[in-house]
């Protein structure tokens, strides 16, 4: 397994090929479908983004509640194809990495491949068991969407696939 830390470079991303196997450290947000809709909306009329785009990785999440005692709750990954009509817009921002499940797009698989960027898999059905990966949780933005809020997550050694690697390859293929 390769370790990973963030931000990511982009040496990083082009070192890695679909299918390879990876740990993930550092920060990541997590953002579903109205998150990323209002972080779309803000490019669009020139806002202030909730956090910066640029080398950054978007969790497809919407972490379960908290147990008592517990960083978070479960946090598996949602249907990343939910986020397609969003992602070629912030890849050109400068977003560098996204995880999910699933395949993507054509135009989302050209995206990664102009701008240099990656799509990791993480393990579905697992939320409960991968969440010890998360050494903390901050909620950061659009408090009102509940799970699907922002919150900027601390991870360490987060397993991943590389499912489209930076030349456009795709384990779906």
């Amino acid at each position: 397994m390769k370790k990973i830390n963030t931000p990511l470079s982009e040496n990083d991303i082009l070192n890695l090929r679909a299918g390879d196997e990876i740990l993930l450290s550092g920060e990541i947000y997590t953002a579903r479908d109205q998150a990323h809709r209002r972080v779309v909306d803000a490019i669009k009329k020139g806002s202030r983004l909730p956090f910066a785009l640029k080398n950054a990785v978007i969790y497809y999440c919407g972490p379960a509640k908290t147990p008592k005692g517990k960083i978070i709750g479960s946090c598996g990954p949602t249907t990343s194809s939910r986020m397609d009509a969003f992602t070629p817009l912030l890849l050109s921002k400068g977003l560098k990495g996204m995880i999910g499940k699933g395949a993507r797009s054509k135009e989302v698989r050209s995206a990664i491949k102009k701008n240099k960027a990656i799509y990791l898999l993480a393990p579905a059905g697992c939320g409960a068991l991968i969440s010890k990966y998360v050494k903390s949780a901050k909620p950061i933005a659009y408090q009102d969407l509940g799970p699907e809020r922002i919150t900027k997550l601390e991870v360490k050694d987060f397993p991943l696939i590389v499912g489209i690697d930076a030349k456009g390859r795709s384990i779906y293929a």
